[in-house]
C-alpha cells in the first residue's frame, strides 16, 4: 500500500513537471510573438548644424561652379609637351573661356570638360603673351552659364575669397578657401613682371591655373595664375599663390574677344635683360627694330624717359606705348652712347 502510494505520487510529480514545461514554452513563445510583433524603434534623426557664413560659401560655389571648365590642350608641337590641363572661366554665354597663356602655349587642340561633366571642343581665340599670363578660346555657346566679375580696384586684404578649379587635372572644381593677402603685388616670370595681382593664400594646385578667384558675392576678382613653392635657395614656400586682376582680365579679354589679340607695342628684336639695360640678341628684318638702325650687340638703356633694369626690364617698359607711338632709344654700342628714333607698331 505505502509502495503503491509512492509510486502515484512519484508519477503526480512527473506529470506536474512535464505540464509545467509545456505551459513555459507556451508562455515563452507567446511572449516572444508579442515581443517579435512590435515596431522597430524609429532612429533619431541627426542634425547637422550649418553656420551662415558656411552657408554662404555653399551659396557662392554653387553659383559659380557651373562656369568652372576643365581644359585638356593637346598637339603640341613638341612631342616632349604630351598634353596640358589647367582651368578656365566662362565669361560669356556665347562661349568664350578666359584661361591662362601657359594653359594653352604650345598647343594647337583643345578639350573642354564642363561642370557637368559634358565635353566640348574649343578653339583658341588668342592670347597675350607676353605682357600677361591670359588667354581666350571659345566653345559652342548652347546652354552656357557664366560669371560676374567685380570690381578688384574695391578689393581689400583680408577679403574672404574661393579658388575654384581642376586640381592635378584630376579633381574638376575642386574649392579651397583663404583671403586675400596682399594687393598690387607683382611677381617676374619669362622675362617680365606680371603687375597687379592678388595675393592669396588659398590652396592653388597644380591644375588650378586659369580658374576663378571668387568673393564672398560669387562676383570673380581674379583668375589664379600661378603659385610660389620654394624660394631660389630651395626653402619650401606656403600660402603664396597669386591670381590676375579681374579689371585686368575684363580688358585683356574684352579686346581678344573683339580684335583676336591685344593692342601691344611690337620693335622686332629677340634680347637678354641685364642689370642695366637689355642687349638685342637678334634684329627680324622689316621691323620697326631695322628700320631703325639697331643692331644685335647694342644695349637699350632707356625708351623714352623709362630706364631699362633689374626692376624695369624691357618688357615692362614697353607696357607704357602704344603701336604708332615714336620714342627715342638711348643704347650703348661698343661702350658709346647714342639715340635712335624707333616707332612702334601693332605686335603681330
Amino acid at each position: 500500500m505505502e509502495t503503491s502510494l509512492g509510486r502515484w505520487l512519484i508519477l503526480t510529480a512527473i506529470v506536474a513537471l512535464f505540464v509545467g514545461a509545456i505551459g513555459g514554452l507556451a508562455g515563452g513563445s507567446a511572449a516572444y510573438l508579442l515581443l517579435d510583433n512590435e515596431p522597430e524603434p524609429t532612429p533619431t534623426p541627426i542634425e547637422i548644424t550649418v553656420t551662415e557664413e558656411e552657408l554662404s560659401t555653399i551659396e557662392v560655389v554653387q553659383q559659380v561652379s557651373p562656369a568652372v571648365v576643365t581644359i585638356i590642350s593637346t598637339g603640341g608641337a613638341d612631342l616632349i609637351l604630351g598634353k596640358g590641363v589647367g582651368s578656365g572661366v566662362i565669361i560669356d554665354e556665347r562661349g568664350y573661356i578666359v584661361t591662362n597663356e601657359h594653359v594653352v602655349n604650345g598647343y594647337s587642340a583643345f578639350r573642354v570638360i564642363l561642370a557637368n561633366g559634358e565635353e566640348r571642343e574649343g578653339t583658341l581665340i588668342g592670347t597675350d603673351y607676353p605682357f600677361t599670363d591670359l588667354a581666350v578660346i571659345k566653345i559652342d555657346g548652347s546652354g552656357l552659364s557664366t560669371v560676374e566679375f567685380a570690381d578688384s580696384e574695391s578689393l581689400v586684404v583680408g577679403q574672404k575669397v574661393i579658388a575654384i578649379g581642376s586640381a592635378l587635372g584630376e579633381f574638376p572644381n575642386t574649392v579651397t578657401l583663404g583671403i586675400i593677402s596682399g594687393l598690387d603685388r607683382r611677381w617676374k616670370s619669362n622675362g617680365i613682371f606680371y603687375q597687379d595681382l592678388i595675393q592669396t593664400d588659398a590652396a592653388i594646385n597644380p591644375g588650378n591655373s586659369g580658374g576663378a578667384l571668387v568673393d564672398s558675392q560669387g562676383e570673380v576678382i581674379g583668375i589664379n595664375t600661378s603659385v610660389i613653392r620654394a624660394t631660389e635657395g630651395g626653402e619650401v614656400v606656403q600660402g603664396i599663390g597669386f591670381a590676375i586682376s579681374s579689371n585686368t582680365v575684363i580688358d585683356i579679354a574684352t579686346q581678344l574677344i573683339e580684335q583676336g589679340k591685344v593692342s601691344r607695342p611690337y620693335i622686332g628684336i629677340r634680347h637678354q635683360d641685364l642689370t642695366e639695360g637689355a642687349v638685342v640678341v637678334f634684329v627680324s628684318t622689316d621691323t620697326p627694330a631695322a628700320e631703325a638702325g639697331l643692331m644685335e650687340g647694342d644695349i637699350i638703356l632707356k625708351m623714352g624717359d623709362y630706364s631699362i633694369d633689374e626692376e624695369k626690364p624691357l618688357l615692362n617698359v614697353l607696357m607704357n606705348f602704344e603701336p604708332g607711338d615714336t620714342v627715342t632709344l638711348t643704347i650703348s654700342r661698343h661702350g658709346s652712347e647714342m639715340e635712335l628714333e624707333l616707332t612702334f607698331v601693332q605686335r603681330p
